[in-house]
């Protein structure tokens, strides 16, 4: 195939939650279940408006806190110990890396608007010729804007692009606007599709 373009999402494919034992700690400190913690600051209105860009992290942030039953001035350390199992992996982003200049790349991630500043100060944006952030642009996948938006900032065609996320609607989507997509499972199996699309 010899795409003109790979994009990947971050959460769940080039960060992974490799290690629950932080997150856990941290709901049975809060009496919560780890399913419960997980819906209050992912799967929440709050969370959606965050990631719509509709309201800033930090006031996704303080509405968390106040759901819990916290004081704003535990933010930092409910938010850290939230994350302190999440993995940045190093050898996929030098696997993104090496598709360049064969190939542009891209991020597409449903995430708030510290973003991008996070992937910055983790000197991981070097990796991408593109960033679309969800807050950023106001639209969430798997709404087939996003992956518009993409293919235009790359002008990459459809029918020449690959997706790689770790949600099936996501990989749906694009499949259905004619992209190619690489459900991830793990980074080998991902690293041998590639392959299989780079002749």
């Amino acid at each position: 195939m010899n795409p003109d373009a790979v994009f990947f999402d971050l959460g769940g494919v080039i960060l992974r939650t490799e290690h629950q034992a932080p997150r856990e700690h941290l709901a049975e400190r809060l009496n919560l279940s780890y399913e419960d913690l997980v819906g209050i600051v992912f799967e929440s209105e709050s969370a959606r408006a965050a990631s719509l860009g509709k309201i800033p992290a930090r006031l996704h942030w303080e509405n968390v806190v106040g759901r819990l039953g916290r004081p704003v001035a535990e933010i930092e350390e409910i938010r850290d110990e939230c994350f302190a199992g999440d993995v940045l992996d190093r050898e996929l982003l030098d696997l993104i890396r090496s598709l360049r200049p064969a190939c542009r790349t891209g991020l597409i991630s449903n995430g708030w608007n510290d973003l991008r500043d996070y992937v910055v100060k983790s000197r991981f944006d070097d990796a991408f010729d593109v960033l679309v952030i969800s807050a950023e642009v106001g639209l969430l996948k798997p709404d087939p804007g996003i992956y518009n938006l993409a293919l235009g900032e790359l002008r990459a065609a459809a029918d020449r692009s690959v997706m790689v996320d770790d949600t099936a609607a996501n990989i749906e989507a694009a499949r259905a606007m004619g992209m190619s997509g690489i459900l991830f499972e793990d980074p080998d199996q991902v690293r041998r599709d590639l392959a299989g699309l780079l002749d």
